[in-house]
């Protein structure tokens, strides 16, 4: 269902820029499987880290992470049941908060999408959507950015792609 993790990856984006979150990216060994989804548009500011370890903790992350002083992270992307997986318990293992987007986050084998999910839930991480914890981020209705994204919620969910 590509589609509707698109659609999800896009309305993070928005909200990143949006809400200054910083946002970074890792592909899996992209001279082999390929790139990012085009159709995702990153600013070009985004950084893109390649790897081959299924897990996206690696030492430019984890440099990242550090020098935004970041605890929490929201993942999202593919392959829900290896990469999603082995980063947001590695995530866990190091003392991060770790959020799931189930609306987020796909698989080849999509029977294991929500095994997956259960074991993340199982092991401390919140399993979320993009519009639940979009609502989490801004937090009031007074936010200078609500106008915006009440607009980008109204836009349509990742749900009904």
């Amino acid at each position: 269902e590509p589609d509707r993790v698109i659609s999800a990856a896009k309305r993070m984006l928005q909200a990143s820029k949006l809400l200054n979150i910083p946002l970074l990216v890792t592909e899996q060994h992209p001279a082999k499987l390929g790139s990012t989804f085009s159709e995702l548009m990153l600013p070009p500011s985004t950084p893109v880290f390649p790897k081959t370890r299924f897990s996206m903790l690696i030492p430019p992350v984890q440099d990242f992470l550090k020098k935004h002083d970041k605890t929490e992270v929201v993942l999202f992307g593919v392959e829900t049941q290896v990469c999603i997986q082995q980063t947001c318990l590695e995530l866990m293992n190091n003392g991060y908060r770790v959020w799931v987007l189930a609306d987020g986050v796909t698989s080849r084998n999509p029977q294991e999408i929500g095994i997956a999910l259960d074991r993340m839930r199982t092991n401390g991480a919140a399993v979320t959507t993009s519009e639940s914890i979009l609502f989490e981020l801004v937090r009031d209705s007074e936010d200078p950015a609500f106008r915006e994204f009440s607009a980008m919620i109204k836009a349509g969910s990742p749900w009904s792609t």
